[in-house]
Order: C-alpha cells, then sequence, then structure tokens
C-alpha cells in the first residue's frame, strides 16, 4: 500500500490532442492475429472454430475480419488448416470481398432484417454440409464471452442464438464435440489478450479520443447546462461508443431513462460522465459545486470518506501493476489499500480492454493469471458507499516489457511521444511513481476532479 497522502490542490490539466488519426491494422497484423487463433486451436484439439457477430457482439469476429456485420448477424467458420467461411445475410454480402482474411462466402437471408428477401433461402444445416461440418471432431462455438461458473461446465454455455446452436447441433456427427471456445480468443492465454504495436497505436486512437471528450465536458459543466449538451461533448469523429454514453446529473435513471435527456444540471448535483470508444473508456463522476463547503450536509466528509481513499486506490493500482504479476496481487492489493467490506465494490479491479469496454479481465481473487506485455488494461474500481455520491476516474492503460516499447517508439514516434507526455504528467504532477511498464494511452490517467465547478482543482498524491 501506497504511503502517501491526498490533497485536492490547484494543478494544470493534461494535455490532450485533437487531431490524432487512427491507426488501420496492417496486413502483417490481420495474418498475425490469423496464426494465433489457428495456433491455439490446433494446441486445444479443436478442428473448427464457428464465430458469431451481431453489432452488439462482433469483437471475436472481427478481431478476423476487420468487419462487423452491423444490423445483421453473421458466422465466420475457420478450420485448422486457415480455411475461412462467413455466412452473411443479405445487406453485408458485399462486405465479404473487403474481409482482412481471405474467406469463402455463403448467403444466408435468414441473418437478415424482417420481411426482406428470401432468396437463397435454405436450412443453415444446408450450408453446414457444404463447409464439411460433419466430418469435424471437436467445434467450438465462439459468440463473445467465456463463461466462468464455479459449479457448473462453462464450455456448456453457448451465447449465440438458438436457431443458429439447434443447426450446428443437427449438422454435425453424433460422436463429436461441441464446446463454448471463446477462452482460445479472451482467456488466459487467449490471442486477444496481447497486442502489438500496431494494435496499441490503432486501440490508442479511441483512449484518447475518450480522455479529450472526458475533459471537454468536465469543462462544460455549470449549472443550466443539460445533459444532452453534456452527451454531445462525450461524441467525436463519428465513432461508435462501445458503451450508453452516460451524462446523468441529480438522481440516475429515473423513468427508466439510462441516456442523456434535456434535463439541466443544478448547482449541488452528482453528476456522472462516461463515453467509451475502441480501446478506451473515460469515466467520471463528482459534484457540481466549487468547494467543500457547498457539498450536502450529510456528506460533508466526502472526501474524506470517498473520494480520497477511491484515488489513492487508483495510485496504488498504477504502481502496482506490471508485466509480470498475477492478477491475484493486484486484487488483494485493492482489497488493502480499499476494503471491500467497507467501500463494497464487487467488480474486477481492472480488465482487458479492445473492440469492446470490457474484453475479458486477468485481475479477480485467487487469480493465477500473469499480466503480459502488450495487454490493454481499464482502471475499474467502484466503490459503493451507503448514502455517498460515488466517484469515478476509470482510464486505460498498456503495459509494454522494454523491447515493445522500443518497438513502439521505433514504428509510432508520434505515439511514443503522446506516451512520454503523459507519463511526466502522472509522475511529476500528479506524483504517482507509476510503473515503468506501464504506459498510458489516455491523457486523463488518474485525472480526478470531485469538484466539477473548481475546473484546476484536482486530486495529487504527496
Amino acid at each position: 500500500m501506497i504511503d502517501k497522502t491526498i490533497q485536492l490542490k490547484t494543478i494544470t490539466a493534461p494535455t490532450t490532442y485533437k487531431e490524432v488519426a487512427p491507426t488501420v491494422l496492417t496486413d502483417e497484423t490481420m495474418q498475425h492475429r490469423k496464426e494465433k487463433v489457428v495456433a491455439r486451436m490446433k494446441e486445444t484439439g479443436f478442428d473448427t472454430l464457428i464465430i458469431y457477430a451481431d453489432k452488439e457482439h462482433g469483437g471475436n469476429f472481427e478481431y478476423l475480419t476487420g468487419f462487423i456485420p452491423r444490423f445483421e448477424e453473421g458466422l465466420l467458420v475457420l478450420e485448422e488448416t486457415g480455411q475461412a467461411t462467413v455466412i452473411l445475410g443479405n445487406e453485408n454480402l458485399k462486405m465479404a470481398k473487403v474481409s482482412r482474411i481471405p474467406v469463402t462466402l455463403k448467403h444466408s437471408p435468414l441473418f437478415s432484417l424482417p420481411n426482406q428477401p428470401m432468396d437463397n433461402e435454405q436450412p443453415l444445416e444446408n450450408l453446414f454440409a457444404e463447409i464439411g461440418l460433419a466430418a469435424k471432431k471437436k467445434v467450438g462455438l465462439v459468440a463473445w464471452k467465456m463463461f466462468t461458473p464455479k459449479q457448473t461446465n462453462g464450455a456448456n454455455y453457448f451465447d449465440m442464438p438458438y436457431f443458429i446452436v439447434d443447426a450446428i447441433k443437427n449438422s454435425l456427427a453424433e460422436t463429436a464435440s461441441l464446446e463454448n471456445a471463446a477462452l482460445l480468443l479472451i482467456g488466459e492465454e487467449g490471442a486477444r489478450t496481447t497486442s502489438n504495436p500496431n494494435e496499441i497505436a490503432h486501440y490508442e486512437y479511441g483512449a484518447n479520443l475518450s480522455s479529450t471528450c472526458i475533459l471537454q465536458a468536465m469543462d462544460a459543466v455549470e449549472p443550466g447546462i443539460s445533459e444532452a449538451e453534456l452527451g454531445q461533448l462525450l461524441t467525436a469523429e463519428g465513432q461508435e461508443n462501445t458503451v450508453v454514453t452516460i451524462a446523468a446529473t441529480g438522481q440516475r435513471f429515473e423513468n427508466a431513462v439510462i441516456y442523456p435527456t434535456h434535463k439541466k444540471v443544478k448547482l449541488g448535483d452528482p453528476l456522472s460522465m462516461t463515453t467509451a470508444f475502441k480501446g478506451g473508456l473515460s469515466s467520471r463522476t463528482g459534484f457540481v459545486i466549487s468547494d467543500e463547503s457547498q457539498l450536502p450536509t450529510e456528506q460533508k466528509d466526502y472526501l474524506e470518506r470517498v473520494a480520497k481513499p477511491y484515488y489513492k486506490a487508483v495510485a496504488t493500482w498504477l504502481e502496482t501493476v506490471q508485466v509480470g504479476v498475477k492478477g491475484n496481487e493486484i486484487y488483494q492489493t485493492i482489497e488493502e489499500v480499499l476494503p471491500k467490506d467497507t467501500y463494497h465494490w464487487h467488480l474486477n479491479p481492472g480488465h482487458l480492454v479492445a473492440d469492446e469496454e470490457w474484453m475479458s479481465s486477468p485481475i479477480y481473487s485467487e487469480s493465477e493469471e500473469v499480466l503480459k506485455s502488450g495487454m490493454i488494461l481499464q482502471i475499474d474500481i467502484i466503490p459503493s458507499v451507503p448514502g455517498y455520491t460515488g466517484v469515478s476516474a476509470e482510464e486505460c492503460v498498456a503495459i509494454a516489457d522494454s523491447q515493445l516499447q522500443q518497438e513502439i517508439k521505433v514504428q509510432y514516434p508520434e505515439l511514443w511521444q503522446r506516451i512520454v507526455t503523459r507519463r511526466s504528467y502522472i509522475k511529476d504532477v500528479l506524483n504517482i511513481q507509476l510503473s515503468d511498464d506501464i504506459l498510458p494511452l489516455s491523457n486523463t490517467v488518474a485525472y480526478l476532479r470531485p469538484f466539477y465547478l473548481a475546473k484546476n482543482q484536482a486530486f495529487c498524491c504527496e
């Protein structure tokens, strides 16, 4: 546990970057991704993976093809030979030719929107027969998550539509085995859990964008501004958000509404804001006030009771996380500095990020998983103290050994300079001596203003 005092002080805001162009994944990266997945198939005995996608659950599919089927469903059938087939609906047939790995196209209008033309209509079993599914011995289904129940076998859980699973079962020989195989992509040795320099540059675009947006929105907070106006500031460059954008003032979820409304921010309100793009999420919670004297009567000790202990946990996380540390060590370190019995957090204090905001997590109680160079992690500690407003400063970082850092420095010098600037801010201004392995992908890592109207005041360590 770090032996530091948390202070609310007048400090400069971090630098933001508004003209950062997205980094496209290279052909070499896409080929390497496919090779990693095929290698995992061979290691685990799967001769075929059937990877599902829709708009909300497309990360594993997109990892290999480079696209999602948007408003339709889609399947990628990958064989241990490297042969790949996509089954797509009416409006995504054109996407097969731009797939980042070579694919054979098959059409199923069953994946299309209601009442669309059913040309080429046939049972999915026919398509699976053409692919040769009946001859396969061990088939893995991959939708978007693996299951880790303590009392049952997670391999028996399938998170894709029943009509697809049913057709797959009907197409297999009686002796074939069928398992959830998402762990090959997002589990402990999953292909997706580490990134190369090209991928880190690709995902930094979103982390930079989200943190630039959150600081822009924080600067705009004033009594009278609406949630919708703040929500507008939390979008950028036409990019798809990977979570529901939050701009919620006062009581949240009134009438079950989870989106920003035209409700006006009032002096003294609690206010939560969150935005996320591929590669990064930024989240803040605090009060719309200028100083401690304006805190609600029943929360006059908010800083000492909630906000400062939380910030100490964030600083501890940044000084603890490094390549080679086990997930349980991080978990127990946060438990020591921010005890669950007192602060009632119950999710993982950190998880992996990629095309989706939460991919999986090596950080959990009793985890023997080791953090690896190339992982992209989100700080995600959520205290819940009865009677008190919450606090949040969620952001994303990568961890990298010296070799990966050197590769980034050579291949992406502008990115490296942004990382150096962010690291210097965290160390020199916030006085957090973060691990040498941590590469901040977000501009606002550990930058927390508990009072939105005190725009030049934020927490730091002493």
